[in-house]
């Protein structure tokens, strides 16, 4: 493999580069107790050498460093965790156990002691269970067990917390995942203390693909996995550059409304909660980032136009949650084969699809109210199919799993804008400045194009699954 990537320098001081980068005095007090409770790495280690472990906590998992003797600090971990993406609260207390401060492998004669400990704290309370009543055959087998727990429990622990830890190990293997890990961490503190889904959701992917190249790294060595690890890298990279061009932008527009506060009234926050460009025009400033808009095409009389497979449709639905406590889900991405799926209304989704995938470009993603739009504004609806029932049927196949999709929980004005045709505009009332803002064009683009990025985050490695059976595409006349 000759094809490799080169993680641009990140700003000083760069997250993990060295321990507690952000708290240099926290490594200080680390290493002072490491020369005092275990062995440090220096001349007189050999393979036998049980080193004490510095653990770095971070929110995606820990760095385990070790201590060189001549006082300066490590440059690559000795050890890299992932915690599982998703992790509850009780995985996250299994991190903890894991990183426990001693741990019981790291200070000779740690477990004699906390087995002493444990008898004399069993005797204890076997003798105060005794003198309230407690039958001495109940009393005393579980004093004499309780040696035994303690001996072998930890293990028990070690062994059930581990399940839901990638842990990595070996200089290559490490030096790479410090490397993506860097990434990911910017990843999150972008997302921290942020109500911005597209943040969050980058920070989500991020932690899916540490998973993932932590995965790949406990199984294969750096040239074996190298394709899917610099797969991950291009992802988390692209992820890191849009985040700091949203995190960018957000900090200009804040900067220039507070500029301007003085000569117009606060506006309410837009889709997706940036604020409008331009106040109650139609702005013509191109979004962040460019995405292909449909333009009106009347269906030809004769002759094939192109059709493109690699294209996706956006609709809005009836919000629905996944589970208690979770984000409502108002809008679907699938692809354009899931129309196709013998268990949609036909042929009204062939003739849709057939629609769908005419004259546009590969990646696409086309909101249903673009198609309206391209059949005189919904009066040709009729003459194609059912759009309601399709669209009712496509979200019973992703509810089922009968097909993939990305699952969105648009704010209420971008995802009004979604519903609304290229062209259109939508006007909210903000109370506190006793008037109506108007979002249009470049707005509309910038929630596609945010969108887009998570979309992009899901297909990077293989495309949404259409489903099972379908049936072959409208031949064109």
């Amino acid at each position: 493999m000759t094809d490799t990537l080169h993680t641009p320098p990140p700003t000083a001081p760069a997250y993990h580069e060295r321990p507690f980068t952000r708290d240099p005095r926290r490594w200080d007090r680390e290493r002072s107790r490491a020369l005092r409770t275990g062995h440090v790495r220096d001349h007189t280690c050999s393979a036998a050498c049980e080193l004490v472990l510095v653990h770095e906590r971070t929110p995606w998992g820990w760095l385990a460093w070790t201590v060189p003797g001549d006082g300066s600090p490590p440059e690559i971990p000795h050890r890299i965790a992932v915690l599982t993406p998703g992790a509850t609260r009780t995985q996250r207390l299994a991190l903890c156990w894991l990183t426990r401060c001693p741990a019981p492998d790291s200070v000779p004669g740690s477990l004699p002691f906390s087995a002493a400990a444990v008898v004399l704290l069993s005797l204890v309370a076997g003798l105060f269970a005794i003198n309230h009543g407690v039958p001495v055959d109940v009393a005393l087998p579980a004093i004499l067990l309780a040696p035994l727990l303690a001996e072998h429990l930890p293990d028990r622990l070690d062994s059930r917390a581990r399940e839901h830890v990638r842990i990595v190990e070996g200089d290559d293997a490490c030096r790479y995942l410090q490397r993506l890990a860097a990434l990911h961490t910017s990843l999150v503190q972008a997302a921290a203390g942020s109500d911005r889904y597209e943040l969050r959701r980058s920070a989500e992917i991020g932690q899916g693909l540490l998973w993932d190249a932590a995965g790949l790294l406990q199984t294969q060595d750096i040239r074996s996995a190298s394709d899917g690890l610099i797969a991950r890298e291009r992802l988390m990279l692209q992820l890191v550059h849009q985040v700091a061009q949203i995190v960018e932008r957000d900090a200009t527009e804040g900067g220039a409304a507070d500029a301007g506060q003085t000569r117009e009234p606060r506006r309410s926050p837009g889709p997706s909660g940036f604020r409008p460009t331009t106040p109650r025009t139609t702005p013509s400033t191109p979004p962040l980032r460019t995405v292909h808009m449909p333009k009106p095409q009347p269906q030809p009389e004769s002759g094939p136009a192109v059709r493109t497979q690699d294209v996706y449709l956006l609709f809005a639905h009836e919000p629905y949650y996944v589970g208690p406590g979770t984000q409502e889900i108002n809008t679907t991405v699938v692809a354009a084969g899931s129309l196709l799926h013998p268990q949609v209304l036909q042929p009204d989704g062939t003739r849709i699809h057939d629609l769908l995938t005419q004259g546009r470009k590969p990646g696409e993603i086309v909101p249903l109210s673009t198609l309206t739009y391209e059949l005189n504004g919904g009066v040709d609806w009729p003459t194609v199919g059912d759009w309601e029932h399709v669209t009712t049927d496509l979200l019973q196949l992703v509810r089922f799993g009968n097909c993939d999709a990305l699952s969105l929980g648009l704010p209420e004005i971008a995802r009004a804008l979604v519903c609304t045709g290229p062209h259109s505009h939508v006007r909210a009332f903000d109370a506190a400045a006793d008037e109506f803002v108007v979002y249009g064009v470049a707005e509309r683009a910038a929630v596609l194009a945010e969108v887009d990025v998570f979309l992009a985050g899901l297909v990077a490695e293989q495309d949404l699954w259409p489903g099972d059976g379908l049936l072959s595409p409208q031949a064109r006349v």
